[in-house]
C-alpha cells in the first residue's frame, strides 16, 4: 500500500486504491481459517483478502489515536502494517479469535510510531504550551494549595483540552526517552529533562547529578509522593486516595520536597 492509494476525505468517506473501504466484505470466521492457512503458505492473494477484509478493524482502533497527529494516513499505514504482522503470525489452531489476537499488535505498532514519530519532534507550539502550562500550575498551586485540572488550564490557556493532555504527554514522553540517569531508589530521572530544550551542557549534567544527591535527603514519604507526581505521573488526588489522606496534606508535603530539592541549586 503506497501514501498515495490513501485518502481520508471531507466525508470522512476512505478510499484505498480506489476501494471504499465501508463497502469491503468482512470475512467470516468459516472463511478465515482457511485463507489464512493459504496466506502463510504464501498465497498473496489470500493474504490480500484477509487484509482487505479486516480494514475496518484497523480504522476502529486508529481513532483513538487520531488526535495525536496530523497525518492520519500514515497513522492508517501503520495501523495495517501490524494487520499483516498479525495475519502472518496467527495460529488458527489456538482456537483464539483473530481480532483478539490482532488488536493488541496493531495497536502495539501504531504507539511505537507516534512514540518514535511524535514524541521526538514536538512542535515549538507544542514546547511553548507546555511551559505555559508548568508556569500556571506552579501559580495556581502557590495561590491554591491543589494543582488545577486541564479544563482550568485551557480556559486559561485559550486552547482546548485534548491540546493541554497532549503538550503534557508529549514533553513526558520526550522526557522518558531522553533521560538515563538512575536515582538511589531504582527509578529513572526524568524531571530535568522536562524542563530543559534541546542543547546538553556540562552545566546540565552537574544539575543532573546534584538532582540525584539532593533526591536522598528526601524522606520515604516524601520520596514516594515526589516518584509518583513526576515518576508515575499520578494526580496529588491519585496519591492522596492511595494513603488514605487529603490532597491538601500531599500538596504540602509536595511542596516541602521541592523547597528541598531546590535548596541544592
Amino acid at each position: 500500500m503506497s501514501k498515495r492509494g490513501v485518502f481520508i476525505l471531507a466525508s470522512k468517506k476512505i478510499t484505498i486504491n480506489n476501494l471504499d473501504i465501508n463497502k469491503l466484505k468482512v470475512i467470516s470466521d468459516k472463511d478465515s481459517e482457511a485463507l489464512f492457512l493459504r496466506a502463510q503458505a504464501g498465497d498473496e492473494n489470500a493474504k490480500d483478502q484477509l487484509v482487505k477484509g479486516n480494514m475496518k478493524l484497523v480504522l476502529s482502533l486508529i481513532k483513538r489515536f487520531s488526535d495525536r497527529t496530523d497525518n492520519i494516513e500514515d497513522l492508517f499505514q501503520v495501523g495495517c502494517i501490524g494487520l499483516i504482522k498479525s495475519i502472518d503470525n496467527f495460529d488458527v489452531s489456538k482456537n483464539l479469535k483473530f481480532s483478539t489476537y490482532a488488536v493488541p499488535m496493531i495497536n502495539g505498532e501504531i504507539k511505537r510510531y507516534l512514540r518514535d514519530n511524535n514524541a521526538l519532534r514536538i512542535s515549538r507550539q507544542i514546547k511553548d504550551l507546555a511551559y505555559q502550562i508548568m508556569k500556571e500550575k506552579e501559580d495556581y498551586l502557590n495561590k491554591n494549595g491543589v494543582e488545577p485540572t486541564n479544563e482550568y488550564l485551557a480556559k486559561k490557556l485559550n486552547v482546548k483540552e485534548y491540546q493541554i493532555k497532549e503538550a503534557i504527554d508529549s514533553t513526558l514522553g520526550v522526557s522518558s526517552l531522553q533521560s538515563t540517569i538512575t536515582t538511589n531508589y531504582g527509578d529513572n530521572l526524568y524531571l530535568l529533562d522536562q524542563i530543559s530544550d534541546e542543547s546538553f551542557s556540562e552545566d546540565k549534567m552537574i544539575n543532573l547529578f546534584t538532582l540525584q544527591k539532593a533526591l536522598t535527603k528526601l524522606n520515604e514519604q516524601e520520596k514516594k509522593i515526589i516518584n509518583d507526581r513526576f515518576f508515575n505521573y499520578k494526580t496529588q488526588m491519585e496519591i492522596a486516595e492511595e494513603l488514605d489522606v487529603s490532597q491538601a496534606q500531599i500538596s504540602r508535603i509536595e511542596k516541602d520536597a521541592i523547597k528541598t530539592l531546590k535548596s541544592f541549586f
